[in-house]
């Protein structure tokens, strides 16, 4: 007998950037260095963060933003130091301007010895920030539900044959007592998929 879960529903597209970019601002001596990159988890920005405070030892500051999921986000921004809302919140604000998830942006700055005020940070951090952002490629990537199939091995050949004419990606498979697949599939396909995995059960069972 099939069984079939529905992991996660949320909308069909989602924009995001491609890789790994970077970005600098100079003002009066201070040199604002931005890295913009691609995440997937908190766990991930985590340990992202440590490595870079670990390069940048010597910076002043290690100023953050992140924004994680599709539509229930994660959202998070860190002054580390700076006056409250001059560093976080601006680079925030320049993933908001181009739409864009799944994105840690970080922002080393070393002082150089002459105070910018509130207002000079705001701007300094921002445009990093931009700078990073703009020295990217900005993609629009398919979201994909998580469905698990269970099975019997008798069954195998007619659900490879349903994952093969609807071109799903199986993330994960567990061939031990019962046939278990992770698929991951995109949300235009979701109707069809399901229908032909239920097919198949009430044809076989």
């Amino acid at each position: 007998m099939f069984i079939f879960a529905e992991m996660a529903e949320i909308k069909e597209t989602y924009r995001t950037i491609e890789r790994i970019s970077e970005g600098i601002y100079k003002e009066k001596g201070s040199k604002f260095l931005a890295f913009a990159i691609p995440v997937s988890s908190i766990d991930e920005v985590k340990c992202i963060l440590e490595d870079y405070r670990k390069k940048y030892y010597d910076a002043r500051h290690v100023c953050y933003a992140y924004r994680i999921g599709i539509e229930n986000e994660e959202i998070r921004y860190n002054d580390d130091g700076e006056p409250s809302g001059t560093a976080g919140k601006p680079i925030y604000g320049q993933i908001l301007s181009k739409d864009v998830t799944n994105v840690l942006i970080v922002v080393v700055r070393y002082f150089g010895g002459v105070k910018l005020g509130t207002g000079g940070l705001t701007s300094a951090y921002k445009d990093a920030s931009a700078d990073a952002l703009n020295n990217n490629t900005i993609v629009e990537k398919v979201v994909q539900n998580i469905y698990k199939i269970s099975f019997s091995y008798e069954k195998m050949n007619d659900v490879l044959h349903v994952i093969k004419s609807e071109n799903i990606e199986v993330a994960e498979r567990n061939f031990d007592n019962d046939c278990v697949m992770k698929c991951l599939v995109a949300k235009a396909k979701t109707e069809s998929f399901l229908k032909k995995i239920a097919d198949i059960a009430k044809i076989i069972d």
